[in-house]
């Protein structure tokens, strides 16, 4: 296939461009659920309620996803990044000034789920087209996001106990507004087409890609789930932590400080994993690498209903090392078997699945946590990651004789 190759300078402008705009993507929907608790007093609503707040907020992150695809593969990745900044600054200042209120404040965080919604299909369909290693700069790229991820809890965490609620959105809001400086630097330059062997897409047909669509879907569940649940699930789990913590520091802290820590913590095991992720996509088969990941999953997320304290802080680690190391894979994946003029729009159809379908989590923990406890939650989320290795061993019954390429450059 014809492909091209940036020159180094828009090749470093576009991850920059990307890996910032992957952090925000992330940092702003990671900032709602360690401020749960905290909302729930503010409101004087049940921790069940606080959390629905942000059903709209995740499903419309996921399901927006196809049309942003379908408009960056119309009017490029860059006029799309642009208002993905500007809209999440704008919807972030609306959650300032709402911030007492229920309705308010949800429809302010479905603004931030809709315009956050842009960048997994605009900024990896500008890489999966203009980068020459998908799989390596997906990890790089995957590193930020989850950076995104492991820094919101402590973010929201710290300036929630230092200056209260409303600040924290203020704040998130001018964050958003930095990426525009990077974007206002940018313009992409003219392409020079080459003839490439390696970075191919497999034309696999319709099938492998309708079953990576289910997997992609249960993956979101468990992802959606597990990082909604985490830092409420600290704050209540790991009480032996925060008195150690208080005792050994001498400082005024709070429970839910503490556990947006330890949240960052765990989370920050995801880059690793990313990384770790990226570099057996480039070495092995792909379909192979992401079902040993997930296979992992399943006792490490049961045994995360059974503990508390350090050895569910460890078990955590190990849980978002192998779930966020499949992303780099997964998208890989995605890039394989869809044809390269519709990577944006194919990025867009997966995070319908993962991010919009997988916002039913949202939904299932209210209800598995009002009925059976927080604990459950973990054990719902191992019954799902079960489901999800059987389907991907699916998927490589059906690819059987296509196998999808690995990187050689």
């Amino acid at each position: 296939m014809n492909t091209y190759i940036p020159t180094k300078i828009e090749e470093q402008k576009i991850l920059a461009i990307t890996c910032l705009s992957h952090f925000l993507s992330h940092f702003n929907l990671l900032v709602f659920p360690a401020l749960v608790l905290p909302l729930s007093v503010h409101l004087g609503i049940t921790l069940g309620r606080a959390i629905e707040i942000s059903f709209w907020m995740y499903l419309m992150y996921g399901l927006t996803a196809l049309p942003w695809g379908l408009a960056a593969d119309r009017f490029g990745a860059r006029a799309l990044l642009t208002l993905f900044h500007l809209g999440s600054a704008v919807s972030c200042f609306l959650a300032a000034v709402y911030v007492g209120s229920v309705n308010g404040l949800a429809l302010s965080m479905m603004g931030l789920g809709i315009f956050s919604g842009i960048y997994h299909p605009a900024g990896l369909g500008l890489i999966s087209k203009k980068m020459p290693r998908i799989s390596r700069t997906l990890a790089v790229n995957g590193v930020f996001g989850s950076l995104g991820i492991a820094t919101a809890a402590v973010f929201a965490g710290f300036f929630n106990a230092c200056f209260g609620l409303r600040t924290v959105f203020i704040l998130l809001g001018m964050i958003n507004l930095s990426g525009l400086f990077l974007l206002s630097g940018y313009r992409p330059e003219a392409k020079t087409k080459i003839k490439s062997t390696a970075n191919k897409t497999t034309a696999a047909g319709v099938l492998p890609f309708i079953i990576l669509l289910c997997i992609m879907m249960l993956a979101g569940i468990c992802y959606r789930g597990s990082t909604l649940t985490v830092p409420a699930y600290f704050e209540l789990k790991n009480t032996g932590i925060f008195s150690w913590c208080a005792s050994v520091s001498g400082l005024p802290l709070t429970e839910n400080l503490v556990a947006t820590l330890s949240t960052t913590l765990i989370l920050t095991a995801g880059i690793f994993g990313q990384l770790f992720g990226g570099r057996i996509a480039e070495k092995f088969d792909l379909r192979f690498c992401y079902i040993f990941m997930h296979m992992i999953i399943i006792p490490v997320v049961f045994l995360m209903a059974r503990t508390a304290n350090l050895p569910l802080i460890v078990l955590g680690m190990l849980y978002f090392f192998f779930l966020l190391g499949t992303q780099p894979i997964e998208n890989t994946l995605v890039a394989r078997l869809t044809p390269e003029k519709f990577h944006s729009s194919a990025y867009g159809l997966k995070f319908i699945f993962t991010f919009g379908v997988g916002a039913l989590s949202v939904k299932a923990i209210k209800i598995i946590e009002n009925g059976f406890g927080i604990e459950s939650v973990f054990l719902f989320l191992c019954l799902v990651s079960v489901v999800l290795v059987s389907v991907i061993g699916l998927l490589i019954l059906v690819t059987k004789n296509q196998q999808p390429d690995q990187q050689t450059d």
